[in-house]
């Protein structure tokens, strides 16, 4: 062997040796770098707070989805200063949620839109759905968890699809699968495949690990997550309200739904989250973030620095099992007034009424509400089999009252929120009319059988019997007088709603501003217009005067709003309701009021009707209208002709007032009775209406609260215990 072979061998083994500790280097720093990464997430310890400084936050990362559109001449109708009633929906799923997609529902946020905006589109079981009149304003709000995900494991051109875990969903909706009897495989899919599916992460070695860890995207650690078709779902929904927003006109806002819920007893925590302008975060914060709607409120708080304002807003506490409005927070610590600012900070508005019940108050609560018993949904949100949801803690007027309480002991009042409606619809399109209801899910609840109105075909018992044990439910029929139902859930669903906003004009600044000083109200679905307002001399106001509204604004304050104390003055109160023109007629105001004691922080509560139909008057002695013989012809669900008003506007004072308590006071508007959307599903296919089922319902609309405030009390709440003080004695 000749010298300079020696010599290459011995360099190419020092370059080799040289290789090798740079491999084992890289792979020592790797394993350090893991280990560091399990102690902080296992066991969190000092010695990694500096290595947490490397971590950037990708939810944080803000980015302007502006379009360019083609200029228009402005037609932008001039601001009114006493502002115009816009009616909206600010929670609608498309394609891009995992539940809409799976059973069936292919609508684009663009064809959401445009349903929005008076277009008619198709149902995934082919019939249209389409308004009697446009919208002001909406929000595709679909869900943030693992959004755009499921479409991509039924595209089988993707990359992601190519996974043994997404073959289940391999083209899940070609047009001969949009069928009723594919409701068993979607059904399945949905209950067990789905969750197998999306527990799946990554190892704990891979790599994939440490770009989760130092971005703060837990979703990145998991094998049956794409980060890009995320972010493109995102910008296509973000894209398409920008796109489809018409200053002056129809208003969109960028949204998403955080779907989260407690771990243990899956009481339903979800809000619905809506941006302020055509900015947004790149990516949604969800529940694979955090479940701690706590920790979503630190993120608005964030992104507000960056210039990004947003509010959420809870939905479906009726079906939260008492823990949307619980009395500490969600780790089980006191509420304190940090706590509360940070609350009303971020969810100024809370969404009352939807396609999944109401949530004003329930008979338990409230026994001495004639009108409590209303589209009352018991069950929590998505529990398999449906499983009892608690009142307490679950209706917004005992809320009310409990925020009261928690003011009496100095811990802040976190439920002094507005109120809206919105729809929850899984189509693209929320169904609105009950006689003309499609419900909310798709493939699973679209005709009238399915979701329990009408009889099953014999047929379909089986068919049934099979995807409802997919749900865990095995009491899937019921036997009644007219043959076998199915005993879905559905029933207690309903035609519900709308979010309405007093604004200058139809921009989303407006409407935005009207939301984040709650002068809004809800309806069921009816386009009932109202007016509220609270002052200590509305009786110089000419209610029947064209200038009724801006002198009521000069000398009071409206719904959302606070009225300071004045000396021993009684409040004033001025209520002006006006009926859809496609609706029925009113039959009646109220003024539901809160209050606690000031001697002992107890919670009381009462129901004034204020003003009556047809000119009649209120009973002194009950505080009740008396009857205006409005009925429902149930054989062909026509009302009561020439019964009801078209307006009710009226003044009144509290009769009760005490100026040292502390009350909140809003307005229920009721219609004269209607069809219920079960019993339309009857008579239109020649039965009579499911008898263990309300034939008729009151549409109705609820006002955000007015709050009044007394001066700062010198009484000092001291809890038990609250005397004694230890101290250490060396």
């Amino acid at each position: 062997m000749s010298k300079s072979i020696i010599i290459l061998s011995i360099n190419s083994l020092g370059e080799y040796m040289k290789y090798i500790k740079g491999l084992l280097l890289l792979v020592g720093v790797y394993i350090i770098t893991l280990g560091l990464i399990y102690i902080d997430i296992e066991d969190s310890r000092p010695i990694v707070s500096l290595f947490k400084n490397l971590q950037s936050d990708s939810s944080l990362e803000v980015v302007d989805f502006s379009v360019d559109k083609e200029q228009i001449k402005d037609t932008k109708p001039a601001p009114n200063k006493d502002r115009n009633a816009y009616y909206g929906d600010l929670h609608v799923h498309t394609k891009y949620s995992f539940d809409a997609y799976v059973f069936g529902v292919t609508a684009s946020p663009d064809d959401a839109y445009r349903y929005a905006k008076g277009e008619g589109i198709e149902h995934p079981l082919g019939y249209e759905m389409k308004l009697k009149e446009p919208l002001d304003f909406y929000s595709v709000t679909d869900h943030g968890f693992y959004m755009g995900m499921i479409q991509a494991y039924a595209d089988t051109s993707t990359d992601i699809s190519q996974n043994d875990f997404a073959e289940p969903f391999h083209n899940l909706n070609r047009l001969d699968n949009l069928t009723v009897e594919s409701a068993g495989e979607r059904s399945n899919i949905f209950s067990s495949v789905l969750g197998a599916t999306i527990i799946r992460p990554y190892p704990n070695w891979h790599p994939k690990l440490l770009k989760a860890y130092f971005t703060r995207n837990t979703q990145d650690a998991l094998q049956s997550f794409d980060y890009k078709i995320h972010k493109s779902a995102w910008a296509d929904i973000a894209r398409s309200a920008n796109e489809h927003n018409d200053p002056g006109n129809f208003t969109t806002f960028i949204g998403y739904e955080f779907t989260t819920s407690t771990d243990i007893e899956g009481g339903n925590l979800h809000r619905n989250v809506i941006f302020n302008s055509s900015k947004a975060s790149i990516r949604p914060w969800t529940r694979i973030d955090s479940i701690n709607p706590e920790d979503l409120w630190t993120w608005q708080d964030k992104l507000r620095e960056k210039g990004v304002d947003t509010i959420s807003m809870p939905h479906n506490p009726n079906g939260s099992n008492g823990q949307m409005f619980e009395m500490e927070t969600f780790k089980g610590n006191a509420i304190d007034r940090e706590y509360s600012e940070k609350r009303m900070r971020n969810e100024p508005i809370v969404e009352i009424t939807q396609v999944k019940g109401t949530s004003d108050t329930h008979p338990l609560l409230s026994p001495d509400d004639e009108w409590a018993d209303f589209e009352i949904m018991d069950v929590r949100v998505g529990s398999r089999p449906p499983t009892y949801s608690k009142p307490s803690g679950s209706y917004v007027r005992e809320a009310y009252l409990n925020g009261l309480t928690l003011e009496f002991t100095r811990q802040g009042n976190p439920y002094k929120f507005g109120l809206i409606g919105s729809t929850d619809t899984h189509t693209g399109a929320g169904a609105f009319d009950e006689s003309n209801y499609w419900s909310k899910v798709g493939l699973l609840d679209g005709d009238p059988e399915n979701r329990g109105s009408v009889p099953l075909a014999e047929e379909n018992v089986e068919r049934l019997d099979e995807y409802m044990r997919a749900f865990n439910q095995p009491n899937s029929t019921i036997e009644l007088e007219q043959g076998t139902y199915a005993n879905t859930g559905f029933t207690q669903w309903g035609a519900s709603g709308l979010a309405v906003a007093w604004a200058e004009e139809n921009t989303r600044d407006s409407i935005f501003k009207a939301f984040k000083r709650k002068e809004t109200f809800a309806t069921t679905g009816t386009r009932i217009a109202v007016r509220f307002f609270a002052g200590y001399d509305l009786s110089s106001i000419d209610i029947n005067s064209d200038s009724l509204v801006s002198d009521a604004y000069e000398k009071g304050v409206t719904m959302g709003a606070d009225l300071m104390q004045d000396e021993n003055k009684t409040p004033e109160f001025i209520v002006w309701a006006q009926r859809d023109k496609n609706g029925a007629p009113l039959q009646r105001v109220q003024i539901i009021k809160g209050w606690i004691d000031t001697n002992s922080g107890r919670p009381k509560e009462n129901v004034y009707d204020v003003a009556c139909s047809d000119g009649m008057n209120v009973d002194p002695i009950t505080n009740r209208c008396p009857d205006n013989g409005a009925r429902v012809n149930i054989s062909d669900c026509s009302i009561t002709n020439n019964v009801g008003s078209s307006e009710l506007k009226t003044l009144w004072k509290d009769p009760d007032f005490v100026s040292s308590n502390k009350y909140f006071y809003y307005v229920r508007v009721l219609e004269n009775p209607t069809c219920r959307w079960s019993t339309w599903d009857a008579i239109k296919r020649g039965y009579k209406p499911r008898e263990d089922l309300h034939e008729t319902i009151q549409e109705r609309a609820w006002t955000s609260p007015i709050w009044y405030t007394p001066y700062e009390s010198d009484v000092e709440v001291i809890p038990l215990g609250g005397t004694i003080r230890l101290r250490n004695i060396d």
